[in-house]
C-alpha cells in the first residue's frame, strides 16, 4: 500500500461522512466539524498546527519525537476535512507537491509571486 493510496481511503471515509451523503453529525466527528461549517475545521487546523510547532520545539530540549508526529498526522487530517469540504482531495495536494520537485524553493515562491502580480493586472 503506497501513502497515496492511504491518503485516498482516508479522504473516501472523509467524503462518506459529509452530511450531504448521510455522515450523522451526532455519531461521526468529522460529519460534527463539516455540519458546523468551515470555522470549525479552520480553528482546528489553526489549534493542530500550534501543537505541532510546540511539539517540534519541545523535541530540541529532549520532548517526545511520537508527539510530532501525532501532532502532524492531527494536522493532515483536519487540513484533509478542509479539502474535502471544498471539493478537494489528497491527489491535488499530491499533484502540486510532484509539480514543484526539482524546483528550488526560491524559485518556486518566485513564479508564484510573478503569477499573482501577473493576477492583479
Amino acid at each position: 500500500m503506497s501513502t497515496v493510496d492511504d491518503l485516498a481511503r482516508l479522504a473516501a471515509v472523509i467524503e462518506s461522512r459529509k452530511p450531504a451523503n448521510g455522515g450523522d453529525p451526532e455519531k461521526s466527528y468529522v460529519a460534527r466539524l463539516l455540519h458546523k461549517g468551515p470555522d470549525a475545521f479552520l480553528k482546528k487546523i489553526g489549534e493542530e498546527a500550534t501543537e505541532a510547532v510546540m511539539a517540534a520545539k519541545d523535541i530540541d530540549h529532549g520532548g517526545d519525537r511520537q508527539k510530532l508526529v501525532n501532532e502532524v498526522a492531527d494536522l493532515w487530517f483536519h487540513s484533509m476535512v478542509a479539502l474535502a469540504h471544498y471539493g478537494l482531495g489528497p491527489a491535488e495536494v499530491v499533484a502540486e507537491l510532484a509539480r514543484r520537485e526539482g524546483l528550488s524553493g526560491l524559485e518556486e515562491k518566485a513564479l508564484r509571486k510573478a503569477q499573482a502580480r501577473e493576477a492583479g493586472e
